[in-house]
């Protein structure tokens, strides 16, 4: 029974971890709260479930369905995108459904690389980025992402040959786990390498909802250029707290649109039809509830970097994500500074290393637990820690 070499190196996934630690600090009694994990603690907004209730009834949803989503959801994505970003897409060939965005993230490594070929990846990044290029036999060249340059890549020092041999180029902003921002002016320079080299640019835009202080995140594809070298993913997931609804897109290039498609339809399968339509009215209706939970998320933000200012930090206030992205205080590594909040505090942090290499010296801190229980992690960290040194 031995294992096929590509998951014999495969790690367990991040998440699957710090969801052990819960669990056997939950059996030592200890009234664990999590900070760890991303996932909204808020209910779906009741309009999208009334959706899912009236259509679930209909027999007609009770079928195989298209692999590549319904007419109606691909235009309903088409629509918003047209709203809120002013980007036309052709909801027939430039938009492809997907059971979450981590499915196409993870499946547009089988469309494009071959061992021996190299992917771009964002260090730290989501790790489902390297997993998906690993599972595709291919290598993963990490592109660090330093604070002292807005935790953006610099393209400029990464070698021409590794840029040769590249094809898939993954960018994520708002990002994960930095909570780092990017403009037009940094996708129109992703855009001018990925043309050079003849890149492919799959950018990650799962949190592009989520803004504060009169910040508002463009679209990859807003700027020109960007259809001709790539596609977008989305999520119905962190805007509209849809994350065991397993709803999402790719949008973009038709090419790799239609590649992406070929792949799902291979090993894969549709979202069930009632969630697309839910996910439509979802998209189409008011937008009342996406602008109440990004008010919740502002005040947590405001709650966790002003408690951590307290205890010795000096961190800005970020302007997008459902993340913090803290240096570990001096004397400590990433891990060895998680397990201490955990012992002391009872606390869930995800260390930073978890992210890549260039994560080491960081931690995230999620704001997807209720502001009561978030408040007292702050206090428990404030009353075992003290006032820390960096």
């Amino acid at each position: 029974m031995e294992e096929a070499k590509r998951i014999q190196s495969l790690p367990p996934y991040l998440f699957a971890r710090i969801d052990e630690k819960i669990t056997a600090a939950k059996a030592k009694g200890v009234d664990v709260i999590s900070l760890g994990i991303g996932d909204p603690d808020r209910p779906t907004p009741e309009h999208i479930i009334r959706k899912l209730a009236e259509e679930a009834y209909n027999p007609a949803n009770h079928r195989y369905p298209s692999y590549v989503g319904m007419p109606e959801y691909r235009q309903a994505v088409s629509d918003y995108y047209q709203r809120r970003f002013n980007v036309e897409l052709d909801g027939k060939k430039e938009v492809v459904a997907l059971i979450g965005s981590k499915e196409g993230i993870a499946h547009i490594a089988w469309c494009y690389l071959n061992p021996g070929d190299i992917a771009l990846v964002p260090d730290p990044g989501y790790p489902v980025y390297s997993v998906g290029v690993m599972l595709a036999g291919a290598e993963s060249y990490r592109m660090p992402l330093l604070e002292e340059n807005g935790f953006l890549p610099d393209f400029d020092i990464i070698p021409a040959d590794v840029a040769a041999r590249a094809k898939l180029m993954f960018l994520n902003y708002p990002n994960n786990p930095t909570g780092a921002t990017a403009d037009a002016a940094f996708y129109s320079k992703a855009i001018a390498f990925a043309k050079k080299y003849d890149i492919i640019i799959c950018h990650d835009a799962a949190y592009q909802e989520i803004y504060f202080d009169g910040y508002k995140p463009i679209s990859f594809l807003e700027v020109e250029g960007a259809k001709d070298v790539g596609i977008e993913f989305g999520s119905m997931s962190k805007t509209y707290n849809m994350t065991g609804w397993r709803a999402g897109w790719a949008v973009g290039n038709a090419r790799v649109i239609e590649a992406l498609g070929r792949i799902k339809s291979n090993v894969d399968s549709g979202i069930f039809q009632a969630v697309q339509a839910a996910a439509v009215a979802g998209l189409l209706g008011s937008q009342d509830c996406v602008a109440e939970m990004r008010a919740v998320y502002r005040e947590r933000r405001d709650f966790v970097i002003d408690g951590l200012n307290a205890m010795g930090w000096n961190l800005k206030k970020t302007l997008a994500t459902i993340y913090v992205w803290p240096r570990v205080p001096a004397g400590f590594t990433s891990s060895s500074f998680a397990e201490l909040v955990l012992e002391k505090a009872g606390v869930v942090i995800t260390p930073g290393n978890g992210y890549g290499e260039c994560g080491e010296g960081y931690f995230r801190i999620s704001l997807t637990v209720p502001t009561e229980r978030l408040l007292e992690a702050l206090d428990r960290m404030r009353a075992s820690l003290g006032r820390l040194k960096f």
